[in-house]
């Protein structure tokens, strides 16, 4: 991440925001986190624009909102959905995850999960629903079990594809205790079949990272996922 400038894009209403992180050399995929690059003005200034973007939508869809009362504040309601909740991903800095030492020398498998993921599909921009599991086997340090909780929630809360979530949200977790084993499995179901498309209703996606013990060693691996069957994967 690049360091935090206050007020980046403050003064670029008429300017191609966008164009402009990507001349500072900003990665600006649907899935990247941009916090760093943001201050609250700027996320003010996103959500206007936003807004605005939807409006154009709204008419180009031939929606008469200035007599629809069912739509009047549709675009409004849009804009603070997608910036402040379902995409905030992008734009709010990674929670607060305060790691401790592993003063009892702790070596057995411990899982967490179901958790809840609610995503979108970059593709569509619809929802991705579904449960995660999470497996660790302690190295030096460990953290809370909500906190895994709250990196998937952070993590997911961006337009996605499944395959990468998953190995983002490893990569969160590995960063902050070096396990000695760890396992993300994500299953679940897109709207981009279910809603659209082919509108296959039973089926899912599972996706998987395994690193450490769980990638080498074949008894660890079976018995996180034995222990995750237990759980309702």
């Amino acid at each position: 991440m690049g360091l935090k400038r206050p007020g980046f894009l403050t003064h670029y209403w008429n300017a191609p925001m966008l164009n402009d992180l990507l001349g500072h050399g900003v990665k600006c995929h649907a899935n990247s986190n941009l916090s760093d690059f943001l201050s609250d003005d700027d996320r003010s200034l996103i959500e206007a624009r936003v807004r605005t973007s939807v409006e154009s939508l709204l008419d180009a869809l031939l929606i008469d909102t200035e007599n629809d009362p069912n739509t009047q504040d549709t675009a409004k309601r849009v804009a603070k959905m997608l910036v402040q909740e379902v995409f905030k991903g992008r734009y709010e800095p990674p929670p607060k995850i305060t790691d401790f030492p592993n003063t009892e020398k702790l070596d057995q498998i411990y899982t967490v999960g179901p958790i809840t993921v609610r995503s979108a599909c970059s593709h569509h921009l619809v929802p991705i629903l579904g449960q995660a599991w999470i497996g660790v086997i302690p190295g030096d340090r460990i953290i809370g079990l909500s906190k895994f909780n709250r990196l998937t929630e952070w993590v997911m809360a961006r337009p996605q594809i499944q395959e990468e979530a998953t190995q983002q949200l490893a990569d969160e977790i590995e960063q902050r205790i070096y396990p000695q084993a760890l396992a993300v499995v994500i299953k679940a179901e897109h709207m981009c079949m279910t809603w659209r498309g082919v509108r296959e209703t039973s089926t899912s996606m599972i996706t998987s990272v395994l690193r450490g013990a769980f990638r080498d060693d074949y008894k660890a691996r079976q018995e996180f996922f034995s222990i995750i069957r237990g759980q309702g994967f």
